[in-house]
């Protein structure tokens, strides 16, 4: 097997190698089987037409000398004797029958009828057509001797003595049958022998050059998946559009890039899942370093701490429990809805009541921070088509995040602007802005923002926001310049009152 074979699999080619010597035979006894039906046709078609007018001569030239009939209209043996033996002098295997008007056998030399038994008979039809077209087609008619079987014959019509009927003569008798099946047995198989061995030799070269071409597209895309096997990721097949196999080689590459495009996928995720932990864990280690101090502080200093300072070290502990739960609870949501496991339910609500219930929640921390939190007033009640949950987690992380970094005496307004066939949401704050090198990453999981030289956590609000945004079909934009705030976008498809 050559070094190109061998990047097929060898059950493939020896399956295709075995269909091809199948066909080949196949195709090889058809052609004998063929070749011996038509060439004994045309060997029978020939002596009968050259043989036609036969019956008629021994009508013409025998009974003018002699009635075939006696006297006492029995049949005439004895001019049938003569008769079969001058012609058998010239063909063996001719056999002579006399017939009556009805096809019933009268007499025939070669054909030993019991006299008990009734006479046998052949079939007028074949005669009557060969008489009328005059011998010039190609006619089988009944043999006497062996019912069921067709041979070529010569016939002729007489009418002696008050006696009609046929003078039917079989030219290919069975003593010329059997001479014909051993002359012809030998020089069929030396057809057939010949005949295999030069279809088996042409087949052999085809089915090389056919095998080698067929299998020429599945030898590249082979090695092609061999390389891609062995590690090559960048092996792909070339001009799949111009391949035999198109759809097997344009599923291949569409595979290969589906599969480097998830092992990319997973390599990030990896890396993110990396910098997620470890962020997790830093934020998670600032509380309960509080908390373990306080506690401990407590513990050792009850009975001498004031008070106040007892209650001043229990709010700081539950400022930081808070701090855990929020974190944890954004963990939880945010593995959620990274992996699917949740499904917007949508349905018509009102955005601008929505805004309104918000704005009356976070009015009293704005207060506490010195921060003016307002609601645009909206030219209209805005409806809008999605998940009201959904979207008032994302409008309350939104918010939270712009009182997070507003300065005291600062600014955060919620706006409603109806806009074709989708509503506007618009968060913007007075606070300190996003960085421009930090503001195409805020939204990824838990990254980390540079602040007084301290690191600050986003947290994962911002990136519970990007999921709950792609539930939904729509993206969210921000607009920052450091120190002059931030302003976050996003649209909702407005509802269509009918």
């Amino acid at each position: 097997m050559s070094g190109a074979e061998k990047t097929l699999t060898p059950r493939l080619v020896k399956k295709l190698w075995i269909a091809f010597i199948l066909l080949v035979l196949l195709m090889g006894a058809s052609y004998i089987i063929i070749t011996v039906y038509f060439a004994n046709r045309h060997n029978q078609a020939t002596v009968q037409r050259t043989n036609a007018d036969v019956a008629q001569h021994v009508i013409t030239e025998k009974f003018k000398d002699a009635s075939p009939f006696l006297t006492d209209g029995s049949v005439n043996k004895a001019l049938f004797g003569d008769l079969m033996h001058d012609m058998m002098a010239v063909n063996q295997g001719i056999e002579v029958y006399l017939l009556d008007g009805t096809g019933t056998i009268l007499y025939s030399v070669v054909l030993n009828q019991n006299p008990n038994e009734p006479a046998k008979s052949v079939s007028l039809g074949p005669i009557r057509s060969f008489i009328q077209n005059g011998g010039e087609n190609y006619i089988l008619g009944d043999d006497p001797r062996n019912p069921g079987e067709g041979k070529i014959f010569s016939a002729a019509p007489y009418s002696v003595d008050n006696h009609e009927g046929y003078m039917y003569i079989i030219l290919a008798g069975k003593k010329l049958q059997a001479i014909s099946d051993n002359l012809m047995g030998p020089y069929f198989a030396r057809l057939g022998v010949g005949a295999i061995g030069l279809t088996m030799l042409f087949a052999a070269i085809i089915g090389l050059v056919s095998i080698w071409f067929l299998t020429k597209n599945l030898r590249l895309i082979t090695v092609t998946v061999r390389r891609f096997h062995d590690g090559d990721l960048n092996a792909r097949i070339g001009n799949p559009e111009k391949s035999d196999i198109e759809v097997f080689a344009k599923s291949f590459n569409e595979m290969a890039d589906s599969i480097v495009g998830n092992m990319d996928q997973m390599a990030s995720v990896d890396l993110l899942r990396r910098e997620l932990i470890a962020n997790v864990s830093h934020d998670l280690r600032t509380p309960l370093a509080v908390l373990k101090g306080y506690i401990e502080t407590l513990q050792m200093k009850r009975d001498t701490l004031s008070e106040t300072e007892k209650d001043e070290y229990l709010q700081i502990t539950h400022t930081n429990v808070d701090k855990l739960s929020n974190l944890i609870n954004q963990l939880f949501e945010y593995s959620k809805l990274e992996a699917e496991q949740v499904t917007p339910v949508k349905e018509p609500f009102s955005i601008t009541e929505l805004s309104y219930d918000l704005i009356a929640k976070f009015k009293f921390l704005a207060e506490q921070k010195e921060i003016t939190l307002e609601l645009n007033d909206p030219k209209e009640n805005c409806m809008v088509f999605a998940d009201v949950s959904l979207v008032e987690r994302a409008l309350q992380n939104l918010i939270e995040n712009a009182l997070k970094y507003t300065e005291p005496k600062g600014r955060v307004i919620l706006s409603l602007d109806k806009k074709g066939s989708n509503v506007e949401i618009k968060i913007t704050d007075t606070g300190t802005g996003i960085p421009v090198n930090e503001q195409p990453f805020i939204f990824d999981r838990y990254k980390q923002a540079e602040k007084s030289n301290d690191k600050q956590g986003h947290g994962l609000g911002l990136a519970i926001v990007k999921k709950i945004m792609e539930l939904h079909d729509t993206t969210i934009t921000v607009l920052s310049k450091p120190k002059k705030g931030s302003s976050f976008i996003f649209n909702l498809p407005a509802y269509q009152q009918a």
